[in-house]
């Protein structure tokens, strides 16, 4: 039996040594390839706890999440109507087999996004020169990029990735096009509001021009019921004054005379020659004309 405690240490510490290189964990996250003498021996996929041999066997991790590849500058490509635009876009990737993705590109993200760039740039350039600006902008966009999901995927198996999704997230015009372009926009919005104010001024001339044409009408309408009343007006008064007058003969003409009079001597300087004896004076020398 050992009595030296010191030996005793020595050897759980080398135990926990031996038993710490004999351990590894995979996370949820992750998958494994375990290496022996350089050589693929197994590859972990499920999270949990395995065992190696120490110092024969090493591990290499590898990101089993989906990924982003998101270049900083957009790309240009030619449109079937030979026109250049700007494409910003992102692509989302993972490794679906990562033996496949160790022998094509060692491990190295880098190169596998490198590599798939290129994939889709190459499929990007030949659906953009197969479609016009208006498809590739709003009317076909979603079938550019569904399209250009199958094809890099196809490609991107061989080494061992999946393409989950291609999105275009802008579609730009050349700075030196799109100026002339704004121009052009520019110069057509004019014509249109030019077209839109010519019209305007046209149709409210003629709702004017309608306007007065009805306000002399209904003048003209309102004259006319104006007259035909005043003269029905008049008509009925002469016919009452005449009926009136013509019950008492001798008051009509006192009434006439009264007036006669009344209009005669409303000024103080009208002046009238007559004789005395004359017919004016007759309700003047007596009220009941000389009867």
């Amino acid at each position: 039996m050992i009595k030296n405690p010191a030996v005793i240490v020595v050897g759980l510490v080398v135990a926990l040594l031996i038993l710490s290189l004999s351990l590894f964990t995979v996370d949820q996250r992750q998958a494994a390839m375990v290496f022996q003498l350089g050589e693929v021996v197994s590859i972990k996929k499920e999270p949990g706890l395995y065992l190696k041999l120490p110092l024969v066997q090493n591990i290499r991790y590898f990101d089993t999440r989906i990924l982003t590849l998101d270049p900083a500058d957009p790309e240009r490509f030619i449109t079937s109507e030979k026109k250049n635009v700007l494409v910003d876009y992102y692509v989302k990737w993972r490794i679906k087999d990562i033996e496949k993705y160790y022998v094509s590109f060692n491990g190295d993200e880098r190169r596998a996004e490198n590599r798939l760039a290129q994939t889709v740039n190459d499929g990007m350039r030949a659906e953009f020169g197969k479609r016009t600006v208006h498809d590739v902008v709003s009317g076909k966009r979603d079938d550019v990029m569904e399209t250009l999901r199958k094809s890099a995927d196809l490609d991107a198996r061989r080494f061992g990735v999946e393409v989950m999704d291609v999105r275009i997230k802008r579609v730009d015009l050349p700075a030196e096009v799109s100026e002339s372009v704004y121009r052009r926009m520019e110069a057509e919005r004019k014509r249109v509001a030019n077209e839109l104010r010519s019209t305007g001024s046209a149709e409210a001339e003629k709702i004017r021009a309608d306007a007065d044409k009805q306000r002399e009408v209904i003048i003209a309408e309102a004259y006319r019921d104006a007259q035909r009343t005043k003269g029905e007006g008049d008509g009925r008064a002469a016919a009452i004054y005449g009926d009136a007058f013509g019950k008492n003969a001798e008051f009509y003409a006192f009434y006439r005379s009264m007036e006669a009079y009344k209009q005669s001597f409303s000024s103080k300087h009208d002046v009238m020659v007559l004789q005395p004896n004359s017919e004016f004076f007759r309700y003047m020398k007596s009220p009941r004309g000389g009867k």
